[in-house]
C-alpha cells in the first residue's frame, strides 16, 4: 500500500471519529436541554399540587414555575459540590497525608508478628514480665494484672 492511500485511510478514520464525537455532543446537549425543561415541568406540578393547598398561594404556569426554580437556585445555591463542602485540598494533588503512610507502615510491620512470636515473642514477653517484677520488687498477685476478679 502506498503512502497516499495510507494517509487517506487515516484521514477518513479521523473524520469518522470527529463526526461521531460531534453527534454524541449534539445529543448530550439535547438531552441536557430536555432534562432542564423536564425539571421545570416537575417543579410546576409539585408547586400546583402543594402550595395552593398548604399556603394558599396561586397556581403557576410553566414559565413562572421555571423562573421560581431558577430564582431559588440563585438564592440558595446549586448544591452537589461533593463531600468537600468547597474546602480546598491541602498539599499537592496526588500526595497522601503523612498519617496514611504511617498506617501502611504499621500494617507492613504486623505482617511479621506471627513469625516473631513463634521465634522470639514468648521468651521476650517472659523476660519483660520478669524485669517488671524485679523493678517493683514483688510478683503479680493475679495471673492477669489490671483485671478485677
Amino acid at each position: 500500500m502506498d503512502y497516499g492511500k495510507h494517509m487517506e485511510k487515516r484521514m477518513e478514520a479521523r473524520v469518522k471519529r470527529g463526526v461521531a464525537k460531534g453527534v454524541k455532543i449534539f445529543f448530550f446537549i439535547l438531552l441536557g436541554i430536555g432534562i432542564f425543561l423536564l425539571v421545570g415541568y416537575a417543579f410546576m406540578l409539585l408547586w400546583n399540587w402543594l402550595m395552593p393547598e398548604l399556603f394558599g398561594l396561586p397556581t403557576v404556569g410553566y414559565w413562572k414555575a421555571f423562573g421560581i426554580l431558577v430564582l431559588a437556585k440563585l438564592l440558595f445555591g446549586f448544591g452537589g459540590h461533593g463531600s468537600g463542602g468547597g474546602k480546598k485540598k491541602s498539599g499537592k494533588g496526588g500526595e497522601r497525608p503523612v498519617c496514611r503512610n504511617r498506617v501502611f507502615e504499621t500494617k507492613d510491620k504486623w505482617a511479621y508478628y506471627d513469625r516473631f512470636w513463634n521465634e522470639e515473642g514468648e521468651t521476650a514477653f517472659n523476660n519483660y514480665i520478669q524485669r517488671l517484677n524485679n523493678e517493683t520488687g514483688n510478683a503479680p498477685a493475679e495471673e492477669h494484672p489490671g483485671t478485677d476478679r
